[in-house]
């Protein structure tokens, strides 16, 4: 009798393990950095500090700009899709949303200033498909595309996609539909291609040195 009442059920250890997979599964880079930490109140205010310091971040990469015409190139892309992989779908996409709600009161973040009357500005388009794009990239990670290269690069393709389809839409309601491809996507095709690159290597390594140090005997 005793036996049995300490016995462990094979189904059950299937289920933890299967729940412990899922959970690591979803867990994102800067989780797995960071340590969890226990309490509602902490583990609150660790994710408010996440999703600050990328909205800063997102801000300053705005003002690494070169002026090209109606479009600047920025480090924003590249801030936004690292945004979205390492916080997650729900993080990411509120930093994201943050970060324009902030400069649409007055914080001077966007590329070219801030206040409520940069909605009415050309490039406001691809600011908006940033919430998007931070979400689905962290989504994506969510579920392992930043494990490796391929799918890491996918999911930065994706997540770049998605702010050219925001950001051309709303860039042709003041130059047109036939100048939109040639101000708005052609000149930042290599240089996006590129950063897609770095953070497809950069991911994927970082999991590896994770993997690494935990692996090391203490």
């Amino acid at each position: 009798m005793l036996k049995n009442m300490i016995e462990i059920n094979p189904s059950t250890e299937l289920r933890v393990n299967a729940e412990q997979s899922r959970s690591i599964k979803n867990l994102t880079l800067i989780d797995a950095i960071i340590p969890r930490i226990e309490g509602k109140t902490l583990s609150l205010a660790k994710d408010i500090a996440l999703v600050l310091s990328f909205a800063i971040l997102t801000g300053i990469s705005a003002k690494l700009k070169i002026e090209i015409g109606a479009v600047p190139i920025t480090m924003q892309t590249f801030t936004v899709l690292l945004t979205g992989a390492l916080l997650g779908s729900k993080r990411g996409g509120i930093s994201q949303l943050t970060y324009i709600l902030m400069g649409l009161t007055g914080v001077s973040w966007f590329s070219r200033g801030g206040g409520i009357q940069y909605i009415l500005s050309p490039t406001f388009g691809y600011i908006i498909g940033f919430v998007f794009a931070a979400y689905f990239v962290g989504w994506l990670c969510e579920k392992g595309f930043d494990r490796k290269i391929k799918t890491a690069i996918l999911a930065m393709l994706f997540g770049n996609i998605l702010i050219y389809i925001s950001g051309l839409f709303w860039l042709a309601r003041f130059i047109g539909f036939g100048k939109v491809l040639a101000a708005g996507l052609y000149p930042f095709i290599i240089g996006d291609l590129l950063k897609i690159l770095l953070a497809g290597l950069v991911l994927p390594m970082g999991w590896k040195l994770i993997k690494k140090i935990e692996a090391e005997p203490r």
